[in-house]
């Protein structure tokens, strides 16, 4: 079985890498790379395999999905510069005859108003821009430490008179050893393709595809997790080329180590108390993106974040650092199973 799970992730893999040539920043609906709840914001973006229950984080790996995740609903709202919002829900059950974990979650995007001109710039009206997506979720538990996870996603972009439809699906393994406080992880993420194009006859794109491999380990004597997290290994080089920039400011690319490091993301866990956690997290991807020349990086790339863990509630709180701006996201955990979270 296990074997047979595997085969599929490579087959799946090889067919869509060998149309997965975009440069960062080219793929069509790259809203899904977005942290869905704050735990994740917190931790740096990207993190498929921390050990916790906290349902919203099943959103971006399906095999995190467990009983212990039963009627569990996440939502979550963030709040980014000039008016742009987004929102998100992800809930879970459990059906027991089967042993499978279902869930269902969704992603918004809500741009706000703009104002919409021609080419001469005559005003014709306002249009309201969003992204949107629903996705389906099953994970099943295969012998004693391993879980597969999969999800389909139907992807909905809106910009005025251009509107585009997609397919999506993604594909978790992880291996939880509950002495050792260890879980390793894979995900094979946004397989798929655009349906619509957002102009008719037009080239249809590819969509934000990404391998993500991670690891996370908790201390047995101290209240502390950490967690590494490496993305876009399929590709060595995923720093964004701007040729127009390069040759205005100078090719600010870093070579070697760097090439590396950019697909790492680090991050831990620190429980304060009972009830009170610290989330901090590490981007390298993002701080070089944001350091422009010429100034300083200051906080570029750190994320933070705190969580109030009550039996039945889960309140969490995320910002990071954008050069000289902030984001701000909150998220409620509910628990309706009557059990603690």
């Amino acid at each position: 079985m296990l074997k047979r799970i595997l085969l599929l992730i490579i087959i799946l893999y090889t067919a869509t890498r060998a149309a997965s040539q975009t440069l960062g920043g080219n793929a069509v609906f790259n809203f899904l790379t977005q942290p869905n709840t704050a735990q994740l914001s917190a931790l740096g973006g990207v993190n498929i395999s921390s050990l916790g229950n906290d349902v919203g984080m099943a959103f971006h790996n399906p095999a995190l999905l467990r009983s212990e995740m039963h009627r569990q609903v996440n939502t979550s709202f963030n709040s980014f510069v000039a008016g742009i919002r987004h929102y998100s829900a992800t809930g879970a059950f459990r059906l027991e005859r089967p042993g499978l974990n279902l869930g269902i979650g969704v992603q918004y995007l809500n741009y706000g108003s703009l104002v919409q001109t021609d080419a001469s710039g005559n005003i014709l009206g306002n249009i309201r821009p969003n992204d949107y997506m629903v996705q389906l979720m099953a994970s099943k538990q295969y012998l004693e430490r391993f879980r597969i996870g999969v999800s389909a996603k139907l992807v909905r972009s809106e910009y005025g008179a251009y509107r585009s439809t997609g397919l999506a699906a993604d594909i978790g393994l992880t291996y939880t050893d509950t002495v050792a406080l260890f879980q390793a992880a894979v995900v094979v993420k946004n397989m798929g393709v655009q349906l619509r194009a957002y102009e008719p006859g037009k080239q249809k794109e590819e969509l934000p595809f990404d391998v993500q491999a991670g690891i996370s380990k908790k201390l047995a004597n101290a209240p502390v997790q950490f967690s590494l997290t490496a993305h876009h290994l399929h590709r060595l080089n995923i720093q964004y080329n701007d040729t127009a920039f390069n040759a205005a400011e100078g090719d600010l690319r870093n070579n070697g180590l760097q090439k590396v490091f950019s697909h790492l993301v680090l991050s831990s866990q620190i429980a304060l108390s009972e009830y009170v956690e610290l989330n901090l997290g590490y981007n390298f991807l993002r701080r070089q993106d944001l350091n422009v020349f010429g100034a300083t990086g200051g906080l570029n790339g750190f994320t933070c974040g705190v969580g109030i863990l009550l039996r039945k509630l889960q309140i969490r709180y995320a910002t990071g650092f954008y050069q000289q701006n902030m984001f701000h996201q909150c998220s409620l955990n509910f628990n309706f199973s009557g059990t603690p979270l």
